[in-house]
C-alpha cells in the first residue's frame, strides 16, 4: 500500500516545520512553494492532506472577488469532483474569522483549522486519526 501523502504549501518562513513529524507517521511529503506549483503537481498526483497558510485577501480591487492567497487551488479543485483532499490550515489570530467564507468552495473541517504558531501535538492526533 503506498504512503499517503502531504502536500505542504510553503510560502512564508511563518510556515510551521513539521516535516520530521509527518515521516514520523507515514507520511510522504512533497514541498511546493505556491499555489501554481500546488496546481501543477495536483495533475500527477493527488494528496491526502494539504497543509498551508490561509491570508486573507484584505486588498480593495472590487473587480476581484478573490478571498485569499488559496482561492486558485480550491477553484481547480473543483475539477476534479471524485477527490477531496484533507485541507490543514494554519491562520493568524487576526485572520482567523475569515476562513469561513471558504466554504463557497469546499466545506472547511474547524478542526483543521489551527491558530499560528502550530501545535505539533493536535497536528499529530489530527492525521493520526485521519489514517484509522
Amino acid at each position: 500500500m503506498p504512503k499517503p501523502i502531504i502536500f505542504s504549501l510553503i510560502e512564508s518562513r511563518a510556515h510551521p516545520k513539521l516535516s520530521g513529524l509527518y515521516g514520523e507517521l507515514g507520511y510522504d511529503e512533497i514541498k511546493l512553494t505556491s499555489v501554481r506549483k500546488v496546481v501543477s503537481a495536483l495533475k500527477k498526483q493527488k494528496p491526502d492532506v494539504i497543509v498551508a497558510e490561509f491570508n486573507y485577501a484584505y486588498g480593495t480591487n472590487y473587480a476581484s472577488c478573490h478571498i485569499c492567497n488559496l482561492d486558485t487551488l480550491f477553484v481547480t479543485l473543483q475539477k476534479y469532483s471524485d477527490y477531496q483532499p484533507k485541507f490543514l490550515l494554519f491562520v493568524s489570530k487576526k485572520e482567523a474569522a475569515h476562513v469561513e467564507k471558504l466554504n463557497i468552495y469546499q466545506e472547511i473541517d474547524p478542526d483543521w483549522v489551527m491558530l499560528q504558531p502550530a501545535k505539533p501535538d493536535l497536528v499529530k492526533t489530527l492525521l493520526s486519526n485521519l489514517k484509522n
